[in-house]
């Protein structure tokens, strides 16, 4: 079978890579080995948010004055987790696929030598698709477990088994400090996990993030009663039983016990069985591709990576917005054109990133440290998010913080931070005014509503001295 296109992966990043593809005059195929929509869809950010969401709510409701709230039905909020991942049924996203129209492939796909992708059906049938111009590489990442004797016979959950569990567990042990582990940490307490304990090797929580961000969610955490250890090496692991207690041993103290051991300490790209070496590549490492999204180091120019598989930037919407011009590279290359500006900037000037906790931790560009790091020559101003009168408004207690990181050069930013409750909504203004590199003296006079939280920017270029 010949196509234009073929995308390996129908997760987010290869569905827009159809889209556009064929939206620009091109025929295309996708392969997926397991569910159209990937892990996105199914085992990440849509469930995740789904178990966060009351959480969430119900702390917002505890700020205000004159409500209450009762205990959170965890049956109903795992039937609307359910709900939000299509009950695991991809039969709308197939159809979506369908529709687009493309081809949708059910099997695994690896690279079978320039432009061919043999794929291997459940039943053990092979099929031998030929791109003629381009074949695309989306099968993302895979979540590492660190090498600690008996961890992995312990059959511990990552990411995958977290978000998809039918209970919530009575103890439960977390191994790292990153997105995944501070979320799914703060998603199991807040639904009845009695025993909550984040297992941290280095010194903070979410340590690329600014240091006072990282504090705010600490002390959230605590008042919890999230037990956070920070500077704790795991060095072993047992599990006698199948599905039975977990004992964690630990650098330091007594070993921990838990029901279920979460382990989220990063995630590699899903290379594995990909065929990359039939096309000269490394076989266990992340594809290196230009800003066009090409693959280096590949005769002809026929191969291309979007998403977390090519490891610049393993965030879903960063791996949307590769597709969208990595299909548009495509057909305007199949057109005998050069792209011209069609490249991938935006990780340049630093993904946009929420972390989904209570309080909401968000951020844009480069910290201090950062921009520092990298030779600016910079100014950092603050400001207490509690202080604004929108955000007053919204409950006694509220507690939050704003970072802005500015280029004295240029008089532009170079990176927001903002942590506090509902903070999620503030980040695209900042994304625009860093990637847009917008002066200062003219955000000036955009005039933030009162009373919003958002008046925050004014206080901050305040701050500043404008």
């Amino acid at each position: 079978m010949e196509f234009d296109v073929i995308v390996i992966g129908a997760g987010p990043a290869g569905e827009n890579v159809v889209g556009r593809a064929v939206r620009g005059g091109l025929s295309a195929a996708i392969v997926e080995d397991r569910l159209a929509g990937g892990e996105c869809s199914y085992w990440a950010c849509v469930p995740s948010k789904a178990l966060l969401r009351p959480v969430d709510l119900a702390g917002e409701v505890r700020r205000v004055p004159g409500l209450s709230v009762g205990p959170i039905d965890v049956a109903a909020v795992l039937a609307r987790r359910d709900e939000a991942v299509a009950h695991y049924d991809d039969g709308g996203q197939v159809r979506w696929i369908e529709g687009v129209p493309a081809e949708f492939v059910k099997g695994r796909g690896r690279l079978d030598g320039p432009r061919r992708v043999r794929v291997t059906t459940d039943d053990g049938e092979e099929r031998v698709l030929t791109a003629r111009h381009a074949v695309v590489l989306a099968t993302g990442s895979t979540a590492v477990l660190p090498p600690v004797p008996g961890l992995a016979e312990a059959a511990p959950w990552t990411s995958h088994e977290v978000t998809a569990a039918t209970a919530v567990p009575e103890r439960l042990a977390v191994i790292g400090g990153g997105v995944v582990a501070c979320e799914m940490a703060q998603a199991m307490h807040g639904l009845g996990a009695r025993q909550t304990t984040v297992l941290v090797r280095g010194d903070a929580l979410l340590a690329r993030m600014e240091p006072f961000a990282r504090e705010l969610l600490a002390e959230s955490f605590a008042e919890a009663g999230i037990d956070v250890r920070t500077r704790t090496d795991v060095v072993g692991v047992e599990r006698p039983e199948p599905g039975g207690k977990v004992t964690v041993h630990l650098s330091d103290g007594p070993p921990l016990e838990a029901d279920e051991l979460l382990v989220a300490t990063g995630r590699r790209a899903a290379t594995a069985g990909l065929g990359l070496d039939t096309v000269g590549l490394p076989a266990d490492a992340p594809v290196e591709v230009d800003d066009t999204l090409r693959a280096t180091g590949v005769p002809e120019g026929w191969l291309y990576a979007v998403g977390d598989v090519n490891g610049r930037v393993l965030l879903t919407h960063m791996g949307k917005y590769q597709a969208r011009i990595c299909g548009d590279v495509i057909a305007a290359r199949a057109r005998g054109e050069e792209p011209g500006g069609l490249r991938d900037l935006a990780g340049g000037y630093g993904a946009p990133q929420v972390v989904f906790t209570d309080p909401q931790i968000c951020s844009v560009g480069r910290t201090e440290e950062a921009a520092r790091a990298a030779g600016f020559r910079v100014r950092a101003v603050e400001y207490d998010l509690g202080a604004v009168t929108g955000a007053y408004l919204l409950g006694d207690g509220y507690r939050g913080r704003a970072k802005a990181v500015v280029d004295e050069d240029r008089g532009v930013l170079l990176g927001v931070t903002f942590a506090g409750p509902g903070a999620a909504e503030l980040l695209h203004a900042a994304t625009i005014a860093v990637t847009g590199e917008v002066p200062l003296d003219r955000l000036w006079h955009a005039v933030p509503s009162f009373p919003t939280v958002s008046e925050v920017w004014l206080r901050l270029l305040e701050t500043y001295g404008l």
